[in-house]
């Protein structure tokens, strides 16, 4: 009987440390969104873009199609947004954050610009992978 309470109270431990991990993956997300937002809406794109994963293997997908690399997709964010007017101020609403693996997830959302120029709204999904023990995104769909 004491070999089945070990057991029983091994295994929930085990799953409450795996939710509890999961927990916090999804709590660093969340940050990582929210110092997004607030780079985005100080016009600081390459501060933005530390949330990226600096690789000629990023891959970023818009209406534009599929650009790879984190220096192109900067690039592209610069001619797009040249000014405040053009960025604004981004805030983010978050529908969905997924587990792929034990070093992945990917993230469902909306986003929501208020600018000068005319508001604009869309929808995302990104794939964040752990890099040398920080969160990265590794590919971008917005439209």
């Amino acid at each position: 009987m004491k070999k089945y309470i070990y057991l029983v109270l091994g295994v929930c431990l085990y799953l409450l440390g795996c939710s509890g991990s999961e927990a916090n993956d999804k709590a660093e997300i969340l940050q990582l969104l929210k110092n997004q937002e607030k780079a985005w809406s100080n016009h600081d794109l390459e501060g933005f873009m530390q949330t990226y994963w600096k690789n000629d293997a990023l891959q970023f997908y818009g209406a534009r199609g599929l650009t790879l690399g984190w220096d192109k997709t900067l690039s592209g964010y610069k001619e797009r947004y040249p000014t405040k007017a053009e960025t604004g101020n981004l805030k983010f609403t978050i529908d969905a954050i997924t587990k792929i693996d034990s070093n992945s997830y990917y993230v469902m959302g909306q986003y929501h610009l208020t600018r000068k120029v005319g508001d604009a709204n869309g929808v995302f999904m990104i794939v964040l992978r752990k890099i040398n023990g920080e969160w990265k995104i590794v590919a971008d769909m917005s439209c």
